[in-house]
């Protein structure tokens, strides 16, 4: 007897952040879940848009405040070129919420909030 599974596929997911810290930490979180699977890491906004462009995620989780690009105008410039790739911003900065919407953000996810907040915001972007 032969049994068929429905399995979604992996979402492709994309950390951008400045501080290897919070890298790490969404890469460990990430590591403990099976309906994501992180495919890179950028340290700046610039890292982030060629990241994007080279390894094709479906998914980036962005903080705001990047060296060498912001965030705000990194998630711009990801909408306008790939708009089927959703960013998920998660940073400190709330005073930014609304321009990051602005700019094209699928979600505003403040950091310091519980972590189910930021997987239910990846999850919804993963559809």
């Amino acid at each position: 007897m032969l049994w068929l599974v429905d399995s979604k596929p992996m979402t492709r997911v994309l950390i951008a952040d400045d501080q290897p810290r919070t890298r790490h930490a969404l890469r460990s979180m990430l590591a403990l879940r099976s309906d994501f699977e992180l495919v890179g890491e950028a340290a700046n906004g610039e890292e982030a848009i060629a990241a994007v462009e080279r390894l094709k995620p479906a998914v980036v989780i962005m903080d705001l405040r990047l060296p060498r690009l912001d965030g705000i105008a990194a998630t711009a410039r990801i909408k306008a070129r790939w708009p089927a790739v959703r960013v998920v911003v998660h940073s400190l900065a709330d005073e930014l919420r609304s321009s990051a919407l602005d700019a094209g953000a699928d979600a505003f996810v403040a950091k310091g909030a519980p972590i189910s907040e930021l997987l239910c915001a990846l999850a919804s972007a993963g559809d």
